[in-house]
């Protein structure tokens, strides 16, 4: 959500920040009805002081004996006009959040200019493809060829984008949840969370999901959200509260299935399970002073870049564009693993710097150390990583001549020692 006061104090900053991200000029419209609101507010506090004036007249008149038949007609009909302000007082109130809920972010100085991921900017890289020595195969292949990656029955009884995980392939998913979230709350400070997978309303408007997003989403039958993300139910766990800022920052993780309908990537991703109606991820929450959410980007962007380390897969950090960064998001790097069975670089985690965006959707507040002043908090999200797609990346990257799938030093204590998955 946006701050009506910085958009009255520069409404042609606020209409060129949205222009970067290929939306037209909103401010007029906005300043219209917060005018509205406004002269309508002063003038109902106008008829307020009116209407307290003719009550003491009227009982002085009444203990005096005077005709107050006047006074009391005046006062009639300031009831009448002041319900009057009052609704139109209401309906522009009402109609300024609905104008700013459906307007992203402002992107920060620094996201390049661009209408799609054409424009994103490689930032850094670590590791470089390996030659295999022989032509890799996507997972697809691999999995069903082990006998252990089933869409065929996933579909039969789910629908299209299931899979079916079977044996050591199972327990290495598994093992892969497990390692993030030991790493990320021995080494990283998170502290390990269960969540609920539904949510109401007000979290998933708090944390931007809804009203845009509903399409994106599954809807239970008593009014609920199925998670698209454990970002929701781990950011809004803030939501209406005013913080201490000795409780700053606060940094959070959980390992959760997340369910999206995936409405708009029709025909993408269609083989393997890249692209999933229900998936696991590791999610990583941060709640910090707004002077620190610069920093705490990178520090959570560097968390999900060590799992990438230790499993030993080349990946790289891209900063997405204008027109690539997401709907909340002020800023995001992309970190995408090399693929060799589809010979190419695929997303894998998203980290994204909201600022205040979110915290003014769901009232999120701190006080300051000295008492004096309560300010939004900042919040930041990332993926510590899609455990999916970090399969997808050890299976592809350590797939043998054979078939087989070595396993990465990292994750053998999790598979009992197991170094190799064969048929």
């Amino acid at each position: 959500m946006h701050d009506i006061r910085a958009i009255r104090a520069n409404a042609s900053a606020f209409d060129a920040a949205l222009a970067r991200r290929g939306l037209s000029p909103v401010s007029s419209e906005i300043l219209a009805r917060d005018a509205e609101r406004r002269v309508a507010q002063t003038a109902l506090q106008e008829k307020q002081t009116r209407r307290n004036a003719l009550a003491r007249e009227i009982g002085q008149g009444k203990r005096t004996g005077a005709d107050t038949a006047g006074l009391e007609a005046e006062a009639t009909s300031l009831r009448g006009e002041m319900d009057a302000l009052e609704k139109q007082a209401a309906a522009a109130d009402e109609a300024i959040p609905r104008l700013l809920e459906v307007l992203p972010n402002v992107l920060d100085p620094d996201v390049p200019d661009g209408p799609d991921e054409t424009a994103n900017v490689v930032l850094s890289q670590h590791g470089e493809p390996r030659d295999l020595g022989f032509e890799p195969k996507p997972h697809w292949d691999l999995g069903e060829a082990l006998g252990m990656m089933d869409f065929v029955t996933a579909t039969k009884i789910a629908g299209a984008r299931s899979t079916i995980l079977r044996g050591p392939l199972a327990r290495l998913e598994r093992a892969l949840g497990q390692f993030m979230l030991d790493l990320h709350t021995a080494q990283h400070g998170y502290q390990e969370t269960m969540v609920p997978s539904l949510v109401n309303d007000a979290a998933a408007y708090g944390t931007d999901k809804l009203p845009k997003f509903a399409g994106d989403l599954f809807r239970t039958t008593d009014g609920r959200w199925l998670i698209p993300t454990a970002e929701v139910p781990l950011t809004a766990t803030v939501m209406g509260e005013i913080l201490t800022e000795k409780q700053l920052p606060i940094r959070i993780t959980a390992l959760t299935d997340c369910f999206r309908s995936e409405a708009g990537a029709a025909g993408r991703d269609t083989r393997g399970m890249l692209r999933q109606h229900q998936f696991r991820k590791v999610e990583l929450v941060s709640i910090v002073h707004p002077d620190q959410s610069v920093a705490e980007h990178e520090r959570m962007t560097h968390s999900a870049e060590t799992v990438l380390r230790l499993l030993g897969v080349p990946f790289r950090r891209v900063l997405l564009s204008a027109g690539d960064t997401g709907f909340g998001a002020a800023k995001t790097f992309d970190l995408e693993v090399w693929m060799p069975g589809q010979q190419a670089w695929r997303e894998i985690s998203s980290c994204s710097n909201t600022r205040d965006f979110q915290a003014r959707r769901m009232n999120a507040r701190f006080r300051s150390a000295d008492g004096k002043t309560v300010a939004y908090v900042h919040t930041l999200n990332g993926s510590g990583v899609a455990v999916g797609r970090a399969l997808i990346a050890v299976m592809e990257n350590y797939q043998q001549a054979d078939g087989s799938i070595l396993i990465p030093e990292a994750l053998r204590a999790y598979m009992g020692g197991v170094e190799r998955i064969a048929a």
